[in-house]
């Protein structure tokens, strides 16, 4: 067994990148191509019952999130989740109604740290890049970000490959989300 240790790193590139990933820690008999398609339905199931019953918001999201809809900042989700869990996951922490435009990691060919997804997003939300700030987690986000002309937050206890996220050089580091409005915003 793989341990939650390992299945953290493997976090962020989406779901293929994610079982691609486990796939290839098993021992080398197995034949990881024939494997694919059984686990990717395996996982699919398998998180359509539990999506939203490990997951928890991290501290301040809550408070920052009604901040920023007071100052009316208008915000978006750009993630490479299925687009399918994205729904009852924000509607299981009553946060949908922050969000003003959703994007799944299935909604477009390319995902996250490919250009096309954060575009799409400044495009039907009528933003450019000099208008717009990426928030995340991990080296995808700063990638898209730098891909796109954008400035990038990155909080410091997310995912990101086991990785410190100070190494991939945000624009800005937070350690706690609030500090999008006191350092970041201000």
């Amino acid at each position: 067994m793989a341990g939650e240790d390992h299945v953290r790193a493997w976090v962020e590139n989406g779901v293929s990148a994610l079982i691609q990933r486990a796939l290839a820690f098993l021992p080398s008999q197995w034949d990881v191509d024939t494997l694919q398609a059984k686990a990717s339905a395996i996982f699919f199931e398998q998180y359509q019952q539990c999506h939203a019953e490990k997951t928890v918001l991290y501290l301040n999201v809550m408070g920052t999130l009604e901040q920023l809809k007071q100052q009316e900042i208008v915000m978006a989700i750009v993630t490479n989740k299925p687009k399918e869990f994205l729904g009852p996951i924000l509607s299981a922490f009553n946060i949908e109604h922050y969000f003003d435009f959703v994007l799944g990691g299935d909604d477009l060919e390319h995902k996250k740290p490919y250009a096309q997804s954060l575009l799409y997003c400044m495009s039907e939300l009528g933003f450019e890049p000099r208008q717009t700030l990426i928030v995340g987690d991990s080296r995808n986000d700063i990638e898209v970000a730098r891909n796109t002309d954008v400035l990038a937050a990155a909080i410091n206890y997310g995912y990101n490959h086991g990785c410190p996220i100070e190494a991939d050089q945000p624009d800005y580091v937070l350690s706690n989300l609030y500090q999008l409005i006191s350092k970041v915003l201000k």
